[in-house]
């Protein structure tokens, strides 16, 4: 499947409409799916050429899509919200932060979606505006894991943290027996290393005794 079957659109050089069919589809995407549509929209940008992955003398596709991006945000972003978005940019905030103070829900990735996703929270500009108000606080808990990596997948596309993304995903492939065994171990009784030499030491000393207290007793 190429990028444009992922996308759900025909092939285009219009930016705006792969945005447009990326984020459509972003909104009700699984983790997986969430994955493949980001690296779906940099092929079809140009912002990810397939053949200079793998070089180790070109930049990052986090820089180039940074570097890439910077204009076309900087013109969309000049427009100041108007006092209805606004407000909903500060009802957003104030319902992530609460999301963020409750260690159960926060780990859903269906209520940053309901939260993030619900127009008119979902228009570029305001969504901008959000990702720009929560990124301190928002974007370094995701990085070093104090969220899912399933809500920093959507965290990454959503608010175009792509760099996130690969955080999220190297934090997936990483080997089961590191933090996961040293979790299981905590919780497991410590373990009787010496149980049987203890056990036979004890055999030993009853035996001896039971010598000694019947040699007096015969010697009686």
């Amino acid at each position: 499947m190429n990028c444009w079957e992922i996308l759900g659109i025909e092939p285009t050089d219009d930016r705006q409409r792969i945005k447009q069919a990326y984020e459509q589809q972003l909104k009700f995407a699984s983790d997986d799916e969430a994955l493949k549509l980001s690296q779906a929209f940099r092929e079809a940008t140009g912002d990810a050429p397939v053949a200079d992955e793998g070089r180790n003398d070109m930049p990052s596709q986090s820089d180039q899509q940074d570097r890439r991006q910077q204009p076309e945000a900087a013109g969309q972003s000049d427009r100041p919200l108007d006092g209805t978005e606004g407000q909903v940019v500060r009802e957003v905030v104030i319902q992530i932060k609460a999301l963020l103070n409750d260690s159960a829900r926060s780990q859903d990735v269906g209520i940053w979606k309901a939260i993030l996703c619900e127009p008119p929270a979902d228009q570029l500009p305001i969504r901008r505006e959000i990702a720009r108000q929560l990124e301190p606080q928002v974007r370094p808990m995701a990085e070093n894991g104090s969220l899912p990596t399933s809500v920093a997948h959507f965290l990454g596309g959503w608010f175009e943290w792509f760099s996130l993304q690969e955080v999220a995903q190297q934090q997936e492939e990483r080997p089961y027996g590191e933090t996961e065994r040293a979790e299981e171990q905590a919780d497991q009784p410590p373990q009787l290393v010496n149980f049987w030499p203890a056990v036979i030491g004890w055999i030993v000393g009853l035996a001896i005794l039971a010598s000694l207290f019947g040699g007096m007793g015969g010697g009686g």
